[in-house]
């Protein structure tokens, strides 16, 4: 469903989201079913809290701007519970884009 008009709103939110909540977007991709993103905060910034108020806010004007979602999403939840997040000590920020950017392509 993170496709087409959803898929830009998403993007935007995500960016607003990370401008008022003081974290950056290094590389951000969309994906029909998920959505990988590289993010460089301050390390006082607790990798699950971002990825809260991403999910949180994002799922909440998302169903606001898109009603149609709630008839495929049950239980008003878009993002599914589960995430996967690392920290970026033993390899590059430039390998991590790259992978990032790769996921486009692959799919």
């Amino acid at each position: 469903m993170l496709t087409g008009e959803i898929a830009e709103y998403c993007r935007k939110l995500f960016n607003e989201i990370a401008d008022e909540y003081e974290f950056q977007i290094a590389e951000m991709e969309i994906m029909p079913d998920h959505v990988h993103l590289f993010v460089t905060a301050h390390p006082k910034k607790a990798p699950g809290e971002i990825v809260k108020k991403l999910k949180g806010i994002s799922g909440r004007k998302l169903f606001v701007k898109f009603p149609e979602l709630r008839k495929v999403y049950w239980n008003n939840k878009l993002w599914n519970p589960s995430t996967y997040y690392g920290t970026a000590g033993a390899i590059t920020r430039e390998t991590i884009q790259k992978y990032i950017e790769m996921q486009k392509v692959e799919t």
